[in-house]
């Protein structure tokens, strides 16, 4: 019965060491630059005005749609003025209406009139030139879509760079406090030696002095985490951040994974953008090309008219016999309307716009190539990077350990002071070295990742 109780408590405690260790690891996989993301997204100033670009092509785009259905005009006129006509040809200009007696008319000198219409203009035939539009609208909305992604694609680069920027300024400040415990406990150690006659003078002020160095150091990067943690927090406006878990994948071993260099510069926003710059361009082109064909249209009308005027010639100058004497009148028709001048113009607007697609889809295919070559070199650098972080790594345990066993032997009294203080600024490079090799290899893993426009790598393991 006691072996079993025993059993029982051992598997219990597995449980819950393994429930414990899992929490722990949950914790700490969570805190990372992708859960810190999306509050950076949310709250960016940036992107309500890349939202209000898209807004704006949308409405731009539905405007067009509504120039395509049936156009109707209204108007109406009051008036009450003279009626003297002459005889002769004129062109009435669009818009204005002709109301004039005769000679013959007796009675008042002035009329009431009224008047109203409502005109109905459908476009039936455009030669393709509507079609070409919504191509067009639409080519617009998607850049504006695709400039988003970019921009989206920029603030993970700049957001990245300055997480890292502060995980190294929060890695160097450590850095420099424990150089600064070392070198203290030397001078405390030397102190201690020259009190008891077994070291000079001399020994314990050249420790003081280290010590004191090593203090202004740590200033030094005080301040610089300090300041990086500021620009990091005005990201997303937050008051406080817990990077300890990331702090530790900073320095840590995390080896990145290939990339397909085509299939990743495809889909690149930037890129995308150029080619529907190009496209759009090109029907910007087309448009201005069918611009210069005739439009056919389907007319209609409605037209009331009343005037003071009766059939008898006799003028009547009150208000109430203005409405009385009326007319109705509707029409239909099909009208071409063709802007000849236009020709010759069109042709110019056309081949400027065919000439900026051109431009757009060479930067396209220049861009395109230079993207390559950099995601190609900046993979070679990060292989080597991390097999020097690799390196860095081995080294620093291998400067604690002899430094370890040469403090012992300076306390015994074997070497000197100015042999362990060369020890000890050895290990200090050391250490150094691999944090700046871990920050070199992690600004290289965000430049891939704007290259190949994912940051799910980065972001899951910072």
């Amino acid at each position: 019965m006691r072996k079993k109780m025993v059993l029982s408590g051992i598997c219990c405690l597995v449980a819950w060491s393994s429930t414990a260790i899992a929490a722990q690891d949950t914790s700490g996989n969570s805190n990372t630059l992708g859960t810190i993301w999306p509050q950076i997204e949310s709250s960016f100033p940036g992107f309500a005005a890349k939202d209000a670009a898209i807004a704006v092509a949308l409405q731009e785009e539905r405007a067009l749609r509504s120039r395509m259905l049936p156009q109707m005009k209204m108007q109406a006129q009051h008036s009450y003025g003279t009626f003297e006509g002459s005889s002769g040809g004129f062109f009435p200009q669009p818009g204005f209406f002709n109301v004039s007696g005769n000679a013959g008319l007796r009675g008042s000198e002035l009329a009431v009139n009224n008047f109203g219409s409502a005109t109905v203009e459908w476009d039936l035939i455009t030669f393709g030139k509507q079609g070409k539009e919504k191509e067009a609208a639409r080519t617009a909305v998607l850049r504006t879509e695709t400039d988003k992604a970019a921009y989206l694609l920029n603030l993970k680069k700049l957001s990245s760079a300055h997480y890292i920027a502060l995980l190294y300024d929060e890695s160097k400040w450590r850095w420099s406090a424990k150089n600064a415990q070392r070198l203290d406990d030397i001078r405390r150690i030397t102190a201690g030696l020259s009190a008891a006659g077994l070291r000079p003078a001399a020994d314990s002020l050249l420790a003081s002095s280290s010590y004191v160095q090593a203090l202004g150091e740590q200033q030094r990067w005080t301040g610089a985490k300090e300041a990086s943690l500021i620009k990091f927090l005005a990201l997303f406006q937050g008051q406080s951040l817990d990077y300890q878990a990331s702090l530790n994948r900073f320095l840590g071993l995390t080896e990145s994974k290939d990339v397909d260099v085509v299939q990743a510069i495809t889909d690149h926003p930037f890129l995308e953008n150029l080619a529907q710059a190009s496209t759009y361009y090109q029907l910007e082109a087309e448009i201005h090309k069918r611009s210069s064909l005739p439009t056919v249209r389907l007319l209609g009308g409605y037209a009331y008219r009343s005037s003071g005027i009766g059939q008898d010639g006799m003028v009547s100058g009150a208000w109430s016999d203005g409405v009385k004497n009326s007319t109705n009148n509707v029409l239909a028709g099909v009208g071409l309307t063709w802007n000849l001048s236009s020709l010759q113009t069109n042709k110019y607007k056309a081949e400027a716009s065919r000439q900026e697609g051109e431009a757009a889809k060479a930067l396209h295919e220049q861009y395109r190539q230079g993207m390559e070559a950099n995601l190609s070199a900046v993979h070679q650098e990060i292989t080597m990077q991390f097999a020097r972080l690799k390196n860095s790594k081995l080294a620093v345990q291998h400067a604690q350990d002899a430094y370890q066993m040469y403090l012992a032997r300076y306390k015994s009294g074997l070497i000197a002071l100015s042999e362990l203080l060369q020890i000890s600024k050895l290990l200090e490079e050391a250490e150094q070295k691999h944090i700046d090799a871990a920050k070199s290899y992690w600004l290289l893993l965000a430049e891939e990742a704007s290259l190949n426009s994912n940051f799910d790598f980065v972001f899951n393991n910072l």
